[in-house]
């Protein structure tokens, strides 16, 4: 079945639920390093996205995440709506008009929204941000691309690498962000940015494989 905008506005929803069966993981994590409300954004902002969806739905994927990006970026506070807002609207403009998600502009999107990310949030790799679960996950993207035909594989391969990138933040010294005021004392914590990354890529593989 084509993944069109109907099938990716789905998806959105299905994240969105899974946002809410996490929230208060993610307020904990976040209550370690952070501020205690990136579940909470992610909650909210993800059900304005919900309900802009009751309307009318957008007719390619590439204008359904440009919604979803828009909504977040005027809706959540911190820096989960700034930051997620610039990655699905990255993604979008990757996507452009075309009526359907293909292996390769998924992989593409992907690493524009990571693109975005880094513009946005200025970390990098081992920072102990987002950043360590999306730079895999589009690494993994593309190369399970290059030499798979199924959506749903690409997706797959960069969930299990966004998972493994999260877990990776645990010993790590935040560089970025609140946690960073923290220093060494970050140590020991999953970056709740990293595993909201990886919670919506893993919901999207499940979305992309019919689960």
């Amino acid at each position: 079945m084509p993944c069109d905008a109907a099938a990716v506005a789905a998806a959105i929803r299905a994240a969105a639920a899974v946002i809410t069966t996490h929230r208060d993981e993610l307020v904990r994590l976040d209550q370690a390093i952070g501020d205690a409300d990136h579940g909470e954004n992610l909650e909210r902002g993800f059900g304005f996205v919900v309900s802009s969806l009751d309307g009318e739905v957008p007719d390619n994927p590439g204008a359904v995440l440009k919604l979803v990006a828009t909504t977040l970026i005027s809706k959540v506070g911190g820096a989960a709506g700034p930051l997620y807002g610039t990655a699905f609207l990255r993604a979008a403009t990757a996507l452009g008009d075309a009526p359907v998600l293909t292996p390769e502009s998924v992989a593409a999107a992907l690493r524009a929204a990571v693109g975005g990310v880094v513009a946005r949030g200025k970390a990098e790799v081992g920072d102990k941000t987002m950043v360590d679960a999306l730079t895999p996950a589009a690494d993994a993207a593309e190369q399970t691309a290059a030499v798979a035909g199924e959506l749903a594989e690409v997706l797959r391969a960069a969930a299990d690498a966004a998972e493994a990138g999260a877990e990776s933040t645990v010993p790590l010294i935040a560089r970025k962000g609140r946690a960073s005021y923290l220093g060494e004392r970050s140590v020991g914590h999953l970056d709740p940015g990293a595993r909201s990354s990886a919670l919506l890529l893993r919901s999207f593989a499940d979305s992309a494989a019919g689960a």
